[in-house]
């Protein structure tokens, strides 16, 4: 197994793509943040409550996570697009020790940089807006949620390039099922319709990085539904990777 991590990790590192990805999911956060946070104590005609300041840091983590997304399609969808996939498969004939290799790599590359991105960018945030009071436990729950948020979104990626194969197909399925329908639930009537958005995908998951009352889920319940999602997409890519040829 070491060789294969090996493997996925000079892969992971060498391809072009990847820096280039990952420095604009860092960019988003930082770049959102500043304008927001700047933008909200210049029109401010008092104090920034911690709590809002703290959403203002973060709130680039709804277009960073579209970016970490598209990153765990190409992880595994670039290699079946230049016919890579086949000398892996080659090299690891087990093919669930392939998978499991570029999801253990994958996650912790992006856990390093996305939680490093969101501390950066919350930080930015209350240097700008100087909330009056500041709760240590707020400000590392946020930055971890960051963290796990987004490296969540790229593993809910990279599960649907395996399912999917295709670049752009999964990317757009990644896009719809992140963005698109999550918001299309919410205008569904009835107590089941709001069951049914609490409990779809990012508006589950992103309770971690700002809890929404309106949600039933609280932070932790939100992101255990959305991994389970993501459990899902990981299932389906590995029995289809199983089953299809390369």
């Amino acid at each position: 197994m070491t060789d294969i991590l090996r493997s996925e990790w000079t892969k992971i590192r060498s391809v072009r793509s990847t820096v280039w990805t990952l420095a604009v999911t860092a960019l988003l956060m930082l770049g959102i943040a500043t304008l927001i946070s700047a933008s909200a104590k210049g029109s401010a005609d008092g104090p920034i409550p911690a709590d809002a300041a703290i959403a203002m840091g973060l709130i680039g983590s709804m277009f960073a996570s579209l970016s970490m997304a598209t990153l765990g399609v190409l992880v595994i969808s670039s290699e079946y697009r230049t016919g890579g996939i086949r000398t892996s498969l080659m090299a690891v004939p087990k093919r669930m020790s392939l998978l499991t290799g570029k999801i253990v790599v994958f996650t912790a590359v992006s856990l390093v940089v996305c939680t490093v991105a969101s501390a950066a960018s919350l930080l930015v945030s209350l240097a700008i807006t100087r909330p009056p009071s500041l709760e240590t436990g707020a400000v590392v729950q946020a930055v971890v949620g960051g963290g796990l948020y987004l490296t969540a979104c790229g593993l809910f990626g990279l599960g649907l390039g395996a399912v999917i194969r295709h670049t752009p197909g999964a990317i757009v399925s990644a896009i719809a099922l992140m963005l698109v329908l999550p918001q299309m639930t919410t205008m569904l009537p009835g107590q089941w319709g709001k069951t049914v958005s609490d409990y779809f995908t990012t508006n589950a998951g992103s309770q971690i990085v700002m809890h929404q009352g309106s949600n039933s889920l609280g932070p932790w319940s939100g992101f255990g539904v959305y991994l389970a999602w993501i459990a899902v997409a990981w299932i389906a890519g590995a029995v289809l990777m199983q089953k299809r040829d390369a």
